[in-house]
């Protein structure tokens, strides 16, 4: 660095590098629980090819002549029901885990967080990372299951931005790790945690995960199987644990959108079959999302509980997801850290 500076013409612009930065990224949230930040938000998520795989000569007319003049007001009100003094929860989770493991791998790495749709933005935080000098990048999608809906479109953008750089950083991707043994012990344990901390024990436990359409597993997307094989493997690290003696378990996909068919069971009308059937017990876990979000806090917690019980169910919880929890942040340290072998 000090050489570079040295043998520099003095009319070259001011040049930084020799940092490592890592980018911890998240799905996105709208600005502000309102419609028009809805709006917004919404607007670039289901324009992404990715997320809506319809041609966009058909799909657009819809997005733009029905769509967001209808579900933005809906959509608000959901996320005004867990808003927060600190913003979108979504965003503030992930930007406290960014904090959590800021200064854990010496002095040159430094670790930021972006939103795929929202801000900040992923060329907003590449851009700063690239002016404080990072000339590798350690991007780290934090969806435990691939998705080319979620995963592969934070490789676009990243390819995006990139294309309009002079100097580009060395990169690096955290792969999926719906299989990876940090990942699954670091749930197994902090939700044993969770549910010894309830007043009651549960007869079930439902794992759900966010869906997607059934078409998208027909096309080769291996998220199907991800959330499948991460269930499985959970199930198998709980069950010997006295905690969960008993407990049976479950596995559904939420949020379902639009006439398409989607991945089944689906966790609403599994919710109500349970509680027609007799269970009267049930706790909920999201292993598919990293944070909580309108998803977990709203649709499971809130509408979630409400079907259950008013289908003859008597206690319910939704357990936390790892968030900044002290199991939750030190596998991210020790993920990150593998990928950073070798840069820091």
């Amino acid at each position: 660095m000090t050489w570079l500076k040295q043998h520099l013409p003095n009319d070259h612009p001011p040049v930084s590098s020799g940092s490592v930065g890592v980018l911890l990224v998240n799905l996105g949230t709208p600005d502000a629980p309102d419609p028009g930040s809805v709006k917004r938000y919404l607007k670039q998520f289901l324009s992404d090819p990715r997320v809506i795989e319809i041609p966009a000569i058909a799909w657009q007319p819809i997005l733009r002549g029905i769509i967001l003049n209808t579900r933005p007001a809906k959509s608000a009100a959901a996320y005004s029901k867990i808003w927060t003094d600190r913003g979108s929860p979504l965003a503030d989770i992930t930007s406290r885990q960014a904090e959590a493991i800021e200064g854990r791998f010496g002095e040159n790495v430094i670790v930021d967080y972006a939103m795929r749709y929202g801000n900040p933005s992923i060329e907003t935080q590449l851009n700063k990372l690239t002016e404080k000098g990072c000339d590798r990048i350690l991007i780290a999608p934090l969806y435990p299951q691939y998705s080319a809906a979620t995963t592969a479109t934070v490789f676009d953008e990243v390819a995006r931005v990139l294309k309009g750089l002079r100097w580009q950083p060395a990169l690096r991707f955290v792969p999926p790790y719906h299989d990876d043994a940090l990942y699954l012990n670091a749930l197994a344990d902090d939700l044993t945690a969770q549910v010894s901390a309830l007043s009651f024990k549960p007869d079930v436990m439902l794992l759900s995960f966010h869906g997607m359409p059934q078409r998208t597993l027909e096309k080769g997307d291996p998220y199907h199987c991800h959330c499948q094989k991460t269930s499985r493997l959970l199930r198998e690290r709980l069950q010997d644990r006295p905690e969960w003696e008993g407990v049976r378990f479950e596995t559904s996909f939420q949020s379902r959108f639009g006439p398409a068919q989607w991945l089944e069971p689906a966790t609403d009308d599994t919710l109500v079959a349970e509680g027609e059937k007799g269970t009267k017990r049930l706790v909920v876990a999201a292993p598919g999302f990293s944070a909580d979000c309108v998803e977990t806090l709203e649709e499971l917690a809130l509408e979630g509980r409400d079907e259950f019980l008013e289908a003859g169910g008597e206690e319910f919880a939704v357990l936390d997801c790892l968030n900044t929890s002290g199991s939750g942040i030190q596998m991210l340290e020790t993920m990150v850290a593998r990928e950073l072998s070798g840069w820091a």
